[in-house]
């Protein structure tokens, strides 16, 4: 069965306006129409204070803070109002450390470029139909880094799953 995304509002940022023209596109396709697009960091920031989105999709090298710092200052920032707003992080730097780093600023989904259609909807239906629980630690707050609980797995939590009523 197909998952109707007619009702999603997104948030696209990315400082090259050719891809999010694409990304736009790519988008509608999927019956998403409720876009707004950011070509900076600052832009990302305005919006996010005064709309409700569903999904940000934000590329790594954007200005004047890239990618990974727009996350962490969306999880941790006190004043942020989007802490649980799933985050794509697309970028053409797909190397490990690259989406370690992500990762740990509590990117949701990764997505590399060049994109395709496919990878694009499978994230999206990635972060609607399995959505990771949220965790914190001294250090971290966003969605569970581990993808695979190990039952074995003896050693000591050093995170507390997030509820709903969290306050950083």
């Amino acid at each position: 069965m197909s998952l109707d995304f007619s009702r999603l509002r997104i948030l696209i940022a990315d400082d090259d306006s050719f891809i999010l023209s694409l990304t736009r596109s790519i988008l509608n396709g999927f019956g998403i129409t409720d876009i707004e697009l950011a070509l900076d960091a600052t832009k990302v920031h305005d919006e996010l204070s005064v709309g409700n989105y569903d999904i940000l999709i934000l590329d790594w090298d954007i200005e004047p803070e890239n990618g990974v710092e727009v996350t962490r200052r969306i999880r941790m920032d006190p004043d942020s109002h989007n802490r649980y707003l799933p985050v794509i992080m697309m970028t053409g730097h797909a190397e490990l450390s690259v989406v370690i780093e992500a990762r740990d600023a509590g990117v949701t989904e990764f997505l590399a470029k060049p994109m395709t259609v496919r990878s694009i909807h499978q994230r999206i239906v990635s972060v609607i139909e399995r959505p990771r629980p949220f965790v914190r630690s001294a250090d971290y707050f966003g969605p569970d880094r581990r993808r695979m609980l190990d039952p074995n797995y003896k050693g000591e939590e050093r995170r507390a799953m997030m509820d709903e009523d969290f306050e950083i």
